[in-house]
């Protein structure tokens, strides 16, 4: 895999010559089979090369922050044709914000999809054998590094890479250390690393007290099988008693579980405060409706949750973490460091996101001052 950094400038002959209809350099190597997966996974293999005039893509699409373009990026083009696997595992606003931003920190740092950067995309959808067949299937195809979402891919891409020199960076694990894919002190395990989303708990807590003043107990649902949950619940629980709450937890097993999980729990709690549980948030919109009709708010943990109809969230910013990983990925394509060397990385401010229309529906009224200091207020509901 070449990593000399295309740093020339292009000199006039250069220019002259793509004017007279020359084709782009380093544009992307031919498409290859997709890794295989069971029948419930998907597949979005994107490769091939890719006119100038075409050159906008999922990673360039929206602008950066600092007004990234496809031209910009062409410019700062890494030299080579590269192959990275994403696995993701499950379907969810959350999830789908950190692929995004992961494509555009990759295309920041030079590595453009369609011109030097081929992507195979895989989505598990919740389904952990999918997660493992996924990850083989990236190792059988040789990819250069594996971008895992979520916990339960970064485990599986971890575990079939094992044996090989894949790196795998991982994003929205919530607790590396738990997951066992890194170390007390943040270094990895192995050859992998990546970014936590792991929760601002205490935020969250002392928002709700905030917003329900009189609330005595929280309920959560959660997969058993989720360590990021596990973590989390554990720090609720630790947390929940100097806001004046108690709490009440459900586990389930699939998602099939979770309308009887939310039925039994929703009798018992004044609110709810959901997770970034890939398995219930999936179910999402089920919770919510079962919820509304109990006259009980549901609290999210990101922005994607609050559009939908929790009341409010203090979280953070997915497309941003995405970004992060893949300026985290860059490096290692390019050479610069080894997934094994570098330590995990997190998002340290939460941010307070609102749905007003959800409140109203509720009857619960938002003062001005916590309106005022939402990064976000939704004014309307948005179906999933």
């Amino acid at each position: 895999m070449k990593k000399k950094i295309l740093v020339t400038i292009l000199s006039v002959a250069m220019a002259a010559a793509m004017t007279a209809g020359c084709g782009t350099a380093g544009s992307g190597s031919a498409g290859t089979e997709p890794a295989s997966s069971s029948a419930s996974g998907k597949s979005e293999t994107e490769a091939g090369s890719m006119d100038a005039a075409d050159a906008g893509t999922e990673a360039n699409n929206d602008e950066t922050a600092d007004g990234g373009s496809a031209e910009m990026v062409s410019g700062e083009l890494v030299e080579g044709s590269f192959k990275i696997g994403i696995a993701q595992f499950a379907q969810h606003g959350s999830l789908e914000n950190c692929r995004e931003g992961f494509l555009q920190g990759l295309a920041e740092e030079g590595f453009v999809e369609g011109k030097n950067l081929e992507v195979d995309y895989q989505n598990a959808e919740a389904d952990m054998g999918n997660a493992n067949t996924i990850a083989q299937g990236f190792v059988a195809n040789k990819v250069d590094l594996m971008c895992a979402i979520a916990t339960p891919s970064a485990q599986a891409c971890y575990n079939a890479a094992m044996k090989t020199d894949i790196p795998t960076i991982y994003t929205a694990v919530t607790d590396p250390v738990a997951a066992e894919l890194a170390k007390e002190d943040q270094m990895p395990t192995g050859n992998v690393t990546g970014t936590s989303d792991k929760l601002p708990v205490e935020a969250q807590l002392k928002m709700i007290r905030e917003l329900l003043p009189e609330a005595k107990t929280i309920g959560i649902l959660y997969t058993t099988s989720e360590v990021n949950s596990e973590s989390s619940i554990k720090e609720y629980e630790s947390l929940v008693e100097k806001y004046g709450f108690t709490l009440e937890t459900a586990g389930v097993a699939t998602i099939a579980d979770v309308p009887s999980a939310a039925d039994t729990l929703l009798a018992k709690v004044d609110c709810l405060s959901n997770l970034t549980d890939n398995t219930v948030v999936s179910a999402l919109p089920t919770i919510l409706d079962k919820a509304s009709k109990k006259n009980i708010p549901v609290f999210g943990s990101e922005i994607e949750q609050v559009k939908i109809g929790c009341m409010a969230s203090e979280g953070i910013e997915y497309i941003e973490l995405g970004k992060q990983t893949g300026r985290m990925a860059a490096k290692v394509l390019k050479g610069e460091a080894k997934a094994s060397d570098m330590k995990f990385e997190t998002i340290s401010e939460s941010s307070l996101y609102l749905n007003t229309k959800a409140a109203e529906n509720l009857g619960i009224t938002i003062s001005d001052d916590t309106k005022g200091r939402a990064v976000e207020t939704f004014t309307e509901i948005t179906a999933q």
